[in-house]
């Protein structure tokens, strides 16, 4: 998930923000504010409500927000690297760089988000029930209340044992640690989750017939990004496990051709684009990457303005390729091929191109992986 903007570090780890996060913002704010905490608290002026419900989601994604930095700071003393976090429509995500060692190491990096929360629900709980105790029986204890219920919720579905959540990283380090098998153990998890977005889709299409209105197509919604993220995850891993030991200058293709970025589209389409059998083309100034250009990006150009736009404009920009080394495990840059919507790595030695990885190049490892891994012999 790309953020569409950048809040900063913490913790050295750079946070951004999906635009998605601003509508389901928009919708709990609206949701406190003009429908919960009136019918609970009713007698209190506009502005007091508005407030109030700012307050609560501003503390919510805040929780959230712990959550995400909690799997970052567990995986960073794991051993792990961490791209960034970023908050979108489902919460968030903590982009790690490879994979947990060790059962154990899987065990520690999951369990901490859902118990961030879990702490989080329980301090406001605890606040609220302090209110009531003396007396206070106002807005204010409806917020505290809401922010200890709503983090106590998000830690206990976090745990279901299905992937992509928590409790599907749980489940997983359980059947690792059980098995041996870190393949094995992912499909486990995977396919718990597709079965648990069926349900979810199953009842929340239930719910919204029988009247429960839009929470139902919500719960909908959920179940069906779950399957989506599930099967995903399935399919990594099996590709993980066909890629086990292949380094990425086992399948890179080497010094691939280049262009400057000060090349017009036009100059692209006569001199390049039928005399090399490449879709991309990096862009580099004194041996060092700067860009890369696809057929894709040059076809969003209108003929007439071929001759007056540079490659440059069109390119994926410096900050967003992905650049790796030749001796790096091919297993860590996969989930970072996302990153740049090319799909392509560009793989660097003393910060100068030495080649290209493409979408082939890991179909054609995947294969090689699996044909490898069927005619091993067994003993």
């Amino acid at each position: 998930m790309r953020a569409s903007f950048r809040l900063g570090r913490i913790v050295g780890v750079p946070v951004g923000v999906n635009w998605s996060v601003l509508v389901i913002f928009a919708l709990i704010w609206w949701g406190l504010s003009a429908n919960l905490f009136p019918v609970s608290y009713p007698g209190r002026s506009v502005v007091a409500y508005v407030f109030a419900g700012l307050a609560a989601a501003v503390v919510f994604f805040g929780g959230l927000l712990a959550h995400e930095v909690s799997h970052a700071v567990v995986a960073k003393r794991n051993g792990l690297g961490v791209q960034g976090i970023t908050l979108w429509l489902f919460g968030g995500v903590a982009e790690l760089r490879g994979e947990a060692r060790t059962p154990g190491a899987e065990l520690r990096i999951a369990g901490v988000g859902p118990l961030v929360s879990l702490i989080i629900g329980a301090f406001f709980g605890v606040i609220a029930m302090l209110l009531g105790l003396a007396g206070v029986h106002g807005l204010w204890l409806g917020v505290m209340a809401w922010l200890g219920g709503i983090n106590l919720l998000l830690a206990l579905f976090n745990i279901l044992p299905a992937a992509p959540l928590d409790g599907g990283r749980l489940l997983r380090a359980a059947v690792w640690k059980a098995t041996g098998d870190r393949t094995r153990a992912s499909v486990v998890a995977a396919r718990a989750g597709w079965v648990l977005g069926v349900a979810l889709i199953g009842f929340g299409l239930w719910r919204f017939l029988t009247g429960a209105g839009v929470g139902g197509l919500w719960l909908a919604l959920i179940g069906w990004f779950l399957i989506g993220a599930a099967t995903m995850e399935e399919r990594q891993a099996r590709m993980g496990s066909a890629l086990r030991g292949v380094r990425v200058a086992d399948v890179m293709t080497p010094q691939p051709q280049t262009a400057s970025g000060e090349l017009t589209v036009a100059d692209f389409v006569d001199k390049y684009l039928f005399a090399y059998r490449h879709t991309a083309l990096p862009l580099i100034e004194d041996g060092r990457p700067v860009g890369l250009v696809t057929l894709d990006r040059v076809r969003g150009v209108p003929a007439d303005q071929r001759g007056s736009t540079t490659l440059e404009a069109v390119a994926c920009r410096a900050d967003d390729l992905v650049l790796a080394s030749p001796d790096e495990q091919l297993t860590d840059l996969l989930p970072r091929l996302t990153e740049c919507a090319d799909g392509r790595a560009l793989v660097v030695a003393d910060g100068r191109l030495v080649g290209i990885v493409s979408p082939s190049d890991i179909s054609r490892a995947v294969q090689r992986g699996h044909l490898r891994d069927h005619l091993t012999p067994t003993r």
